[in-house]
Formats: C-alpha cells, structure tokens, sequence
C-alpha cells in the first residue's frame, strides 16, 4: 500500500525536473511549454493525492477544472508556436526578438 508521502515526494521531484527543464533550456518553445505542462501535471497529482487521502473530492473536481485550463492553454501556444514558425522560420526563444525596443 503507497503512503501519501511517495506521492507528495514523486509530485516534487516531477516539479523540481520541469523548473530545472525551464532554467537548463531556455531556447526551444516546445521544451518550455513541456515543462509547464509537466509542472502542471506535478501540482495535479498532488491535488488528486490529497484528495484521496483525507476522502474528499474538492481535489479531484479541481484537477479536472485545471486540465481544461491546461489544454486551452497548451492549444494557444501551439498555435502561437506555429504561426511565429512560419513567420520566422524558427523556434529558438533568442530569435524572437520583434518586440523588443
């Protein structure tokens, strides 16, 4: 039987790689957007584990609300990352320097 600890420790650990993902690689949008979805995706767990636990299902009902954030926001910047694509032929973060005074 798993613990509430292994699961708050694995969201952690989830968390602590995509902040280090964001802060290693900071050029490809692709890979940041990742990492904010997996950082999301961390901070769900957490919620659902808790939620569990104490036998309450606030948790739950407001992952689902969070994951339908997630996906209109993975979405927009997909198609944000395809219009600067074509645009500008690339995705590197430093190249995306238009709005810069």
């Amino acid at each position: 039987m798993l613990v509430l600890s292994e699961f708050l420790t694995l969201g952690a650990i989830l968390f602590c790689i995509s902040v280090a993902g964001i802060f290693i690689n900071r050029k490809n949008v692709i890979i940041l957007l990742m990492c904010i979805e997996l950082m999301l995706l961390s901070v769900n767990m957490n919620f659902i584990s808790f939620s569990h636990f104490l036998g309450d299902i606030g948790g739950q009902v407001f992952v689902f609300f969070i994951l339908t954030v997630a996906a209109a926001e993975a979405a927009i910047g997909l198609a944000i990352l395809v219009v600067l694509f074509r645009s500008r032929n690339t995705i590197n973060v430093a190249d995306l320097d238009s709005m810069k005074g």
